[in-house]
Order: structure tokens, then sequence, then C-alpha cells
């Protein structure tokens, strides 16, 4: 356990939290919840975090396992993740849908909110890809602190919706559609290497 958390580094931690902020992405999801909150009558802010993190942290200390049962490198999966995070960079950044269905159905806060929507594809592959990079010390706090920043949002929907209005939504994100390029970039580039190394 000592050994665990002396693997903590705030850059790292930082790193790994902003890049799974913007593959989330939920302040972009704010117009996708207001339409849920419509349909289903309400959402379970906390069921729908707490949902989220179990996923989250299940496929961090499982995920390497279960690569291994298919005979997949983890820098080959973060490669393969990578391409993921670029085209949902490029789906944010040109406003185009590739991933998103039209979410329905009364369990909202758990499908399609908790997974796929926070939990989901993006997220999964993320958390894999930053496996290559940083210790899960710094992952599961970037969960965790996603996880709280997923929580105040759902909360606070309609109010953050009335500060930032469509064009801030839609500014912010372009500003994180461009850093998850960047992002996803780095990590194709860095994994590749090492595959061939």
């Amino acid at each position: 356990m000592t050994h665990f958390f002396s693997e903590f580094n705030w850059g790292d931690m930082l790193k790994a939290t902003m890049v799974l902020f913007a593959v989330i992405d939920i302040v972009g999801s704010i117009p996708i919840i207001i339409k849920l909150k419509e349909k289903s009558g309400d959402i379970h802010a906390f069921r729908a975090s707490f949902v989220a993190f179990v996923i989250m942290v299940s496929f961090l200390i499982l995920g390497k396992s279960i690569l291994g049962l298919f005979g997949v490198e983890v820098e080959a999966f973060a490669v393969a993740g990578a391409i993921i995070l670029l085209a949902m960079a490029l789906e944010m950044i040109l406003g185009i849908k590739i991933f998103r269905d039209e979410p329905t159905g009364k369990t909202a806060s758990i499908v399609p909110l908790a997974f796929p929507l926070i939990a989901g594809a993006g997220s999964m592959t993320s958390i894999i890809s930053l496996r290559a990079e940083f210790d899960s010390i710094n992952i599961f706090l970037a969960i965790f602190i996603n996880i709280i920043l997923v929580y105040i949002v759902i909360k606070m929907t309609k109010k953050i919706e009335r500060i930032l209005g469509q064009g801030g939504i839609a500014i912010l994100e372009k500003v994180f559609g461009i850093i998850l390029l960047a992002i996803a970039i780095k990590l194709f580039t860095a994994n590749l290497k090492a595959l061939f190394l």
C-alpha cells in the first residue's frame, strides 16, 4: 500500500485528469443530460456517478489482465486507443457524431448516462492508454476527480447551461477537442515506438 502511494505524482495525476476530462466531455454532454432529464423525468446524479466510477476503476484494475487473456500488449492497446481518441477529438472539433446515439430509456441514470456516455469505450481505452504512461495511483485519482466533476455537472446542469450558453459550451468542446487531439498524437507516437523497440 505504501509503495502504491509512493508512486503518486502531481504532474502525472493532472495530465491523466485532463485526458479523462477531455474524453468524458461532461460539459459538452450538458445538452444530452438535459434531454435525458426531459425524457426520463429525473437523473440521479449520485447513482450515475457511482456506477461510472465502479466501471472505470474495475477497468483500471482488470483491464491489463483482460488484455493478457487475449495476448494483447498494453502498448498495442494504447495505439488502438490513441486512434479512438483521435476520432473523438475530430468529433469534438468538427461537430460530427460518431460514437453517441440518441439517449432514451427509463433507467437513464445508468444507461446511457453512466454507461456508455461517461464510462464508455473512450474512457476505458483512455485508462488503458494512460496505464502505458502513468502509475495506477495517478490514474485512480484522475478518475476520482473526474467523477466528482461529473456529479457536480449533472447536479447543476441547467445552471451551467445558463451561465455558459450554447456558444460557451461549443467553444469549450472545441478547446478540449484540440487538447485531446494533441494527446492522441503523443500517445500514438510514444506507444508505436515502444512496440517496435
